[in-house]
């Protein structure tokens, strides 16, 4: 930790003002007086914006993932009603962030209260066999309903924007700290009516994202207008208070079940409904949570007959996106809780029934109901290696020794498959002057390190030194379009296109250097300085052969090798997890007492970048599991607007962990690498949340929604107990 990070709220270029917005203090609603002279009538304000200003211009972008979706993008600033709390009213530039809050304090707003109920905005269904048929056959039918909270992405910068408009050579330049630059450049270009050529966006060192910076926000885009309208340099930076009210949030969404099961154990039927929220308007992946809950059930499990249906509304809450799994985290904790409620009711040991009712390594790939193929993973192996290195024999007796002395105690174990992106990822690489092998990628780094993995990847790639690679990523005028950092594709996908472009550049800078050193290319190899005749009578370094590229002019023309690369599918990453559990009977606190987690993330270019990654993904996991929730009153007045009163993991938190990888490559990518950023928001919950119901069992306490607090198990205790006295 050196401090040396630059976030854009660190940029501060000569004359930059300060934008500031005003927000709907109401959930919905018609706007029936916006006064915004106060404003506009002060010497300190240099420009006031509001709807009708900037009603003719474009809005926010949503995909269209899901046949019939109504998409239900964002504009700038509200219009005649207001859709949501938080959303931006008006917008305030002056000359410092201080006077630009009282301006927008001045701006008078009021709002006839209208909140709708939920609107439906997308629905999709997928099915294979004859469920109700099958249904009727099991011995037993499970159901289980399992309600995920709202969560706050909480990265370590808030949202920020800055602008300036290039008037000189008509070029808006937009710090930003993004996922998906590229995708920000082409949106700002289209909302303000200028030529993608026009907009460059570049992101800074970032400090997370986990989802809630995958798409461009309103206040972005306003950032930029008043940058041009100003003619300077404008910057926003938002409260933790404004994130939490009207930065998209993650989850939410309510999963229920039956699962059809026979005495042997083996699962027959799988019936799903899950519905999402989708907040006010949508992000441009709002689409993404529902439609990942349904496609990728049943995931590791053989189950003949599913009908799984999945859909989401709008509410009068904040925008509701992508988080870290992206409704991974839903599908898995949905079969985990059946499978181990599945055990308990035919009375089988809950590892025994997953290993019967799991894919084989050998058959796969497989296809889920929806046609998703799950390319390579070892599911049985890593049950049996879980069992092994957990010592869950040991850690069963431990739990019946705590429960023998009248503690409540419990044993969760977790199996998860995740599909780890799909699509094309970009990659350039090319020799500058003094030797020095750039690699400009079109992925990016969210601070996980993917500057190191690139390099690694590149280094290996063109069998040199990583000192010589510069790796540049993040700035749409240095990189190649790309898609950006999401769904665990950086690695699987961002690091094959950077092999692909290797592999060309090779071939060019060997033909090259045969060239120069007048010799057959055939007679080349390369090391790690540049290359050598097989004979060692002729050799040619990087430097050399930078100097012989620029000065016959084939830098662009030749050497420069920029590629698209398309993944033949998603890979899918997978992993077993065991969590035990104590809770404290008198206050309901539950204390998490170990989690051993054997992860799949395919080939490892970097343990060490890899280990950050499932740490990072287990405490984000821990949140959801114990602590974090947005809280909104009937009215939708949010409840919980600062970390005064929601709760993030602290370092105090973490409970002792064990990871080992057990990798199985996958047929996708050329690296065979899979995900990992978010392995952990989707198999620890589940297992810890199992271990939980597994220590209140014997409290006959059958159902705890995340999270998982000592107040929300203490309150099921005390009516479990005032049951039991009725009785």
């Amino acid at each position: 930790m050196r401090g040396q990070a630059t976030f854009v709220d660190d940029l501060a270029p000569p004359g930059c003002l300060f934008l500031c917005f005003t927000r709907s203090a109401h959930a919905g609603g018609v706007i029936t007086r916006l006064d915004a002279e106060p404003a506009r009538r002060s010497a300190d304000a240099i420009l006031t914006l509001t709807g009708a200003e900037v009603a003719a211009l474009g809005r926010t972008s949503v995909n269209p993932l899901v046949p019939g979706l109504c998409a239900h993008p964002a504009p700038l600033l509200a219009q005649d009603r207001v859709l949501c709390l938080g959303q931006p009213v008006a917008a305030v530039v002056a000359q410092d962030r201080w006077t630009a809050m009282d301006l927008a304090e001045s701006i008078g707003l009021e709002i006839t209260p209208d909140l709708p109920g939920p609107r439906e905005a997308l629905r999709q269904s997928w099915s294979q066999g004859d469920v109700p048929a099958a249904m009727a056959r099991a011995d037993h039918v499970i159901a289980v309903s399992v309600q995920h909270a709202l969560l706050a992405p909480m990265a370590l910068e808030p949202r920020a924007a800055l602008a300036h408009w290039d008037e000189a050579r008509q070029v808006l330049n937009v710090w930003l700290p993004t996922q998906t630059p590229h995708r920000a450049r082409l949106d700002l270009a289209r909302i303000l009516r200028l030529s993608p050529d026009q907009v460059r966006v570049i992101a800074p060192h970032v400090g997370g994202s986990f989802g809630g910076k995958a798409s461009l926000y309103p206040e972005d885009a306003v950032v930029a207008l008043a940058a041009i309208r100003t003619g300077r340099p404008v910057k926003w930076t938002a409260t933790r208070s404004e994130d939490f009210l009207s930065a998209t949030a993650g989850r939410g969404g309510r999963m229920s079940a039956r699962l059809g099961v026979m005495a042997d154990g083996m699962f027959m039927a799988l019936d799903v409904e899950g519905t999402f929220p989708l907040g006010g308007w949508m992000p441009f992946s709002g689409a993404v949570p529902a439609r990942n809950a349904g496609r990728i059930l049943p995931g590791p499990y053989r189950i003949p007959h599913v009908d799984i249906t999945v859909s989401a509304a709008l509410t009068g809450h904040a925008p509701v996106g992508i988080y870290r799994g992206a409704g991974r985290p839903e599908a898995t904790l949905l079969m985990e809780r059946l499978v181990d409620a599945a055990a308990r009711t035919i009375n089988m040991d809950p590892v025994v029934l997953r290993l019967r009712n799991v894919h084989a390594r050998t058959s796969l790939p497989s296809a889920t109901a929806a046609g998703e193929i799950i390319d390579a993973s070892d599911f049985p192996g890593l049950i049996r290696a879980l069992r092994r290195r957990a010592g869950l024999s040991r850690l069963r007796r431990e739990v019946a020794r705590l429960r023998a002395l009248g503690r409540l105690a419990g044993l969760g174990v977790a199996l998860y498959a995740e599909p780890c992106g799909q699509g094309w990822e970009s990659a350039a690489i090319s020799l500058d002057p003094s030797g020095a092998i750039l690699v400009a990628t079109g992925s990016t780094s969210q601070g996980q390190g993917r500057e190191t993995a690139a390099a690694q990847i590149a280094a290996g790639a063109l069998g040199c030194a990583e000192a010589r690679l510069r790796v540049v990523h993040g700035d749409t005028a240095l990189t190649p379009e790309g898609i950006g950092a999401l769904a665990s594709r950086s690695t699987p996908i961002g690091g094959s296109a950077i092999v692909k472009a290797a592999r060309i550049f090779l071939r060019k800078a060997r033909a090259l250097a045969a060239t120069t050193l007048q010799a057959e290319p055939r007679s080349l190899v390369r090391n790690a300085a540049g290359w050598v005749s097989r004979t060692g009578a002729a050799s040619l370094s990087w430097e050399a052969l930078a100097k012989a590229a620029h000065a016959s002019g084939v830098r662009n023309r030749g050497l420069m090798t920029e590629v698209r690369y398309e993944a033949k599918g998603e890979a899918w990453a997978s992993g077993a997890v065991v969590a035990t559990v104590s809770i404290d009977a008198d206050t309901g606190v539950p204390t998490v007492g170990q989690i051993v987690w054997i992860d799949d993330a395919g080939v490892v270019i970097n343990p060490v970048l890899l280990k950050g990654q499932l740490l990072g993904g287990l405490a984000q996991g821990l949140g959801e599991a114990l602590m974090e929730r947005l809280v909104h009153d009937p009215d939708g007045q949010l409840l919980t607007g600062s970390l005064m009163d929601y709760r993030v993991p602290r370092a105090a938190d973490m409970p002792p962990s064990r990871i080992v990888s057990r990798s199985v490559p996958s047929r996708m990518n050329l690296l065979g690498a899979k995900g990992a950023g978010e392995a952990g928001c989707i198999g620890i919950p589940a297992a810890i949340v199992n271990a939980i119901h597994d220590a209140l069992a014997p409290a006959g306490v059958s159902r705890i929604d995340m999270p998982c607090t000592a107040q929300t198990i203490w309150t099921a205790l005390q009516a479990q107990a005032r049951k039991g006295e009725a009785r």
